[in-house]
């Protein structure tokens, strides 16, 4: 495992004038970073059920997988990114590795699972909206119908579950904020992706936002020490070394082989899985209309992975 092996060439090569190829793998992996990240609200819910801290679990999963990522990047002997990449590694590790755990573990302590996954279910069009962005990729208008349905889905989804989304409360502004935090470093990552490599790009944002994620695990420690069932704490375990690490070893890469912009809408999917996984685990009502929502979603999603980007760049 290699810098050289692991590192993304660019994809989107012209067939012909104003086409580019489209790369399913992509999508493969896309899918395989969503499917890990499904789990992590019904964990979160479970890791701070009267057990661990939210701040605990948001700053201490970090602080594992900086760990796990260190000895990896030791033992590949990787090169140190250059200044300007570790800039743009603060952005990903100020999105992904601090505010999106911090912001999610306060806001399940007051909202429920299937609620909360709904509202992070806005994220797919808020990474296509960074993207675009940040990335320069002009897409048609069929991708933006497509990605405001889904967005339009995930909404009604969680009218269907917990009988709207109604005025909004502070869980659902850390949410909201969550979402907009993880957009950004997935956009960021996903270009870097293409530099340094995919599991690369998180490894090195994890070590960057070590010493500050240790610190405040310190500090949750002092304030609250845990007092933790052995449930509690496997959650707590999958959220450090998956959803936190492994899992976007997976993104990452899909990201990067691209089209970004696509590839984040697969995102569509994961509050139906997250659903499926707290009625699953945490025993909450999965009836016909939460099963109808995430087919609508799953159509969604696969109209709007199926639109080809425009090879023009804005």
């Amino acid at each position: 495992m290699t810098r050289q092996s692991s590192a993304i060439p660019p994809v989107g090569l012209a067939l012909s004038a104003g086409e580019q190829r489209y790369e399913p793998s992509g999508l493969a992996w896309g899918l395989l970073g969503v499917t890990a990240f499904s789990f992590t609200v019904p964990f979160t819910r479970i890791a701070t059920s009267d057990g661990l801290s939210p701040l605990f679990v948001g700053a201490g999963r970090a602080a594992v997988a900086a760990v796990l990522a260190a000895v990896c990047l030791a033992v590949t002997r990787q090169r140190l990114p250059n200044r300007g990449q570790w800039i743009r590694l603060s952005i990903v590790a100020g999105g992904v590795v601090v505010g999106f755990p911090l912001l999610t573990s306060y806001a399940m302590t007051q909202a429920p699972a299937a609620h909360a996954a709904v509202v992070i279910g806005l994220l797919p069009a808020a990474t296509a909206v960074t993207a675009v962005l940040r990335g320069k990729e002009r897409v048609a208008r069929s991708f933006w119908l497509f990605a405001a349905l889904g967005a339009v889905a995930v909404v009604a989804f969680a009218g269907l579950q917990n009988g709207g989304l109604g005025a909004l409360h502070v869980a659902d502004l850390l949410l909201l904020g969550a979402v907009l935090a993880a957009a950004i470093g997935y956009a960021e990552g996903g270009l870097l992706a293409r530099e340094v490599g995919a599991w690369q790009t998180v490894s090195w944002a994890l070590v960057l936002a070590a010493p500050l994620m240790v610190v405040l695990t310190g500090i949750s420690l002092v304030q609250a020490p845990p007092a933790a069932s052995g449930t509690q704490w496997l959650a707590f375990a999958y959220l450090a070394c998956v959803s936190m690490f492994l899992g976007f070893f997976a993104w990452y890469r899909g990201l990067g082989i691209g089209p970004m912009a696509q590839v984040s809408q697969v995102q569509l999917v994961q509050p139906f899985l997250s659903i499926l996984w707290a009625a699953l685990l945490l025993r909450e009502e999965l009836g016909w209309p939460t099963l109808a929502g995430g087919l609508v979603v799953l159509v969604c999603a696969r109209s709007t992975v199926r639109t080809r980007l425009s090879s023009r760049s804005l």
